[in-house]
């Protein structure tokens, strides 16, 4: 008979063999590397000493087939300290012979002692099981978008994960970018680029910063929503330890936007170097200013030499993104899961912040990094 239970440490290299098969490679190796990650992630790191668990599916043959992990998110309501479970990484082996071993994890998950169950990579599977058990997607936050700076590189660097050969045709693309942008005019909106000569932000400037400067930005500008996390200092710096690790994409940038008074404005990070697509991890911003926040953002992707920028929405930006030839898509699914009404609605009214750090797209399990 199959059983849920909590994640052992003992079910550590399982999960990995798992892991691998479903979300890499099949054939793929399980590494040390790999396996210490998935225990640290799970069982060790700071935020999983809050009560709430990862759960595996035990198969009527006794093996491991299904997993759901579970972080953990400490949030403040109106005063009210919270517990929100971030469900992450949900796979299931074997439907063919146990169909409803999904279905009878998230729901195991969705009956824990949080206060509300959040996920931002629902699939459309996902999100049905998730709207079966009284959960609701989460509209404006459910877009991914993506703004083309130089075309001829994106598309090179977009077939390169296809064709490795692809990387060989990157001096051509940036020539053909450097022609193209500088026919250009400083003020011109293009879904095809930017301009390389650029107005600038007036009065507004990004600032390279450093994780601790960022860590106390972020504190700062998240303290105007209603529904918001509340990050131990220890767990906030454990976040961004991982986040300026490099990536895929690139290196690590963090940044502070400011007047040229010296006033906070926002702030955002980023990874990405030259050539390759720049992944937003969190954009920030004093309300009423958000549109000069992405600006900074845009330009300084562009100055890096980024190809393109890409990120996850939320409602309080995307007004600001709207006449800035950002193009959107649906790739997955933010939803939310509570019996309390008013965090739902907190939430559906714009006034609950998650996605970015408040997520779990800042784990290395969400980029190809980790093997």
């Amino acid at each position: 008979m199959s059983e849920i239970r909590e994640l052992q440490a003992s079910d550590i290299p399982a999960l990995s063999k798992m892991f691998l098969r479903v979300f890499r490679a099949p054939k793929a190796q399980v590494t040390e590397t790999l396996s210490r990650y998935l225990q640290h992630f799970y069982l060790e790191a700071p935020g999983q000493d809050m009560g709430l668990s990862s759960l595996v599916h035990i198969g009527d043959s006794g093996e491991m087939n299904g997993f759901i992990g579970v972080t953990g998110l400490p949030m403040v309501f109106e005063g009210r300290r919270l517990r929100a479970a971030i469900c992450g990484s949900l796979m299931v082996e074997g439907r063919e012979t146990d169909p409803m071993a999904g279905a009878r994890l998230l729901k195991a998950f969705l009956a824990g002692p949080q206060d509300l169950s959040l996920s931002e990579t629902a699939s459309e599977v996902s999100e049905s099981m998730w709207r079966k058990l009284r959960g609701k997607a989460l509209p404006q936050h459910s877009l991914d978008w993506l703004r083309i700076i130089r075309p001829a590189g994106f598309f090179v660097e977009l077939g390169r994960g296809r064709l490795g050969a692809a990387r060989l045709l990157h001096p051509f693309a940036r020539q053909a970018d450097n022609v193209l942008r500088r026919r250009m005019r400083p003020g011109d909106l293009r879904w095809s680029g930017v301009p390389a000569a650029r107005n600038g932000q007036g009065n507004f400037k990004a600032v390279e910063v450093d994780a601790a400067a960022f860590a106390e930005l972020f504190t700062r500008l998240v303290a105007s929503f209603r529904l918001r996390p509340d990050f131990t200092p220890e767990q906030l710096a454990y976040v961004l330890r991982e986040i300026a690790l490099p990536r895929v994409e690139g290196s690590a940038v963090f940044c502070r936007v400011e007047t040229r008074t010296g006033a906070l404005a926002g702030g955002f990070v980023y990874h990405g170097d030259a050539g390759r697509v720049a992944r937003v991890l969190q954009i920030l911003a004093v309300p009423g200013q958000e549109q000069q926040v992405v600006d900074c953002l845009i330009e300084h992707a562009a100055d890096r030499g980024a190809v393109a920028v890409r990120g996850r929405t939320q409602p309080a930006l995307l007004d600001a993104m709207l006449g800035k030839r950002i193009a959107f898509t649906h790739l997955a699914s933010t939803v939310i899961h509570t019996k309390d009404p008013a965090l739902m609605q907190a939430f559906q009214a714009g006034e609950g912040f998650f996605n970015g750090l408040a997520g779990e797209s800042w784990s290395r399990l969400a980029t190809s990094n980790i093997e």
